[in-house]
């Protein structure tokens, strides 16, 4: 395959802190690994870019408003790309519908190929009561575009009736599973301050109001209220670049922690390197995940758990995952009791841990990044000579 000049749209990028920025990042770099040149125009905030990056960094002077369009219009020009990919995720262009009518514009269609990658199906926000319009605004860019991707098979149901050749590439973790050289689990639990005989549940990600904060504060109440040591490990940031909303989401988590007598209890972490994300999560004995939504593969925490062969409980997905029934522990969203006994469960049997554990490493392999960027180039394949 003749190489090809990719110019990737995202709303964030590192060190921007937020798993489109990390996933975008991870594709470019695979991609490049291919051969193939990938630039990336992205907002101010992705700057300055990291010393030595091999990936070209253009960025969103005026914004992501309708003055966007100019600015991309250059850089196509410019850098004269093959494919423009935007990496979609509503709350990472700030909510605003400019780059979702990019590629649509009947007066300036862009010069070359289109792809989106749909991280969500959130409509963008626009004026009170705009929810026709808001719906209109999201599949127009499902409809405009060359390509449609999806990351999972709820979102890919979803879009197929707007668009019917809609392809779906399942995500990569962001994390991977390489811990520092001297890792030592003992050592490293302690550092954390986590007591060396404790029950340690682990919870990577963001805190915002679709992931079940309040879900896993009132589990780890339970867990500990039918008399285990259980401490609650909160690895990574407590909210991300985009959204402002999740940091009231994180205040009201932190005050039901208070409320509940918990605060010596949750750990956090804070922002920290890759190989110290790794080393959190080997020091934790299982992986809570409760989202509202269910489980996903378009969740890079969910990802990133596999990757790491953690034993993991989290909530019913909401279309069927197969190959997912006995790898995880699932249970309703909100349903604390169930998901509690999912946790005591764990906790009482480490050869059920271990079990688990082996399948959810054998499961991360399919999501290998060669392979995703292959795939990706195997879509583009399709409409660009």
């Amino acid at each position: 395959m003749s190489a090809r000049r990719i110019l990737f749209v995202t709303g964030e990028y590192p060190p921007m802190q937020g798993g489109v920025a990390d996933y975008t990042r991870t594709l470019a770099l695979a991609l490049a690994e291919l051969g193939h040149d990938v630039a990336v125009f992205t907002s101010r905030q992705a700057l300055p870019a990291r010393e030595g990056d091999r990936i070209p960094l253009y960025t969103a002077d005026r914004g992501w408003g309708w003055r966007m369009w100019s600015g991309l219009d250059a850089v196509v020009r410019a850098w004269q790309p093959d494919v423009v990919h935007i990496q979609y995720q509503t709350a990472a262009f700030g909510m605003h519908p400019a780059v979702n009518l990019w590629p649509w514009r009947p007066w300036h269609r862009p010069p070359c190929h289109t792809a989106v990658t749909f991280h969500d199906l959130l409509f963008p926000y626009l004026f009170p009561k705009a929810h026709p319009v808001r719906r209109w605004v999201t599949y127009t860019l499902a409809r405009s575009c060359t390509l449609a991707i999806t990351t999972n098979p709820e979102d890919t149901l979803k879009l197929r009736r707007h668009r019917s050749d809609v392809v779906e590439i399942p995500i990569g973790s962001n994390i991977p599973c390489a811990p520092p050289p001297d890792f030592d689990r003992v050592a490293h639990r302690r550092r954390l301050g986590l007591p060396p005989d404790a029950a340690v549940i682990a919870y990577f990600g963001f805190l915002n109001a679709s992931k079940g904060g309040e879900t896993l504060v009132d589990v780890l109440a339970a867990v500990r209220a039918r008399g285990y040591d259980a401490y609650l490990l909160m690895i990574g940031g407590r909210v991300g670049a985009s959204d402002p909303t999740n940091y009231h989401y994180l205040q009201q988590v932190e005050r039901r922690i208070d409320r509940l007598g918990l605060r010596d209890y949750v750990l956090w972490t804070g922002h920290v390197p890759a190989d110290q994300v790794s080393a959190a999560f080997l020091c934790a004995d299982l992986c809570l995940l409760p989202y509202r939504d269910g489980a996903s593969y378009r969740r890079g925490s969910f990802m990133a758990a596999l990757e790491h062969g953690m034993a993991i409980v989290t909530t019913t997905p909401r279309v069927p995952y197969p190959d997912l029934e006995d790898v995880v522990l699932a249970a309703p969203a909100g349903e604390v009791s169930a998901l509690t006994t999912a946790v005591v469960r764990l906790i009482q049997d480490p050869a059920i841990r271990r079990t688990m554990g082996e399948r959810a490493r054998r499961l991360a392999a399919q999501f290998g990044w060669d392979s995703i960027a292959r795939r990706y180039l195997a879509a583009y394949a399709d409409f660009v000579c």
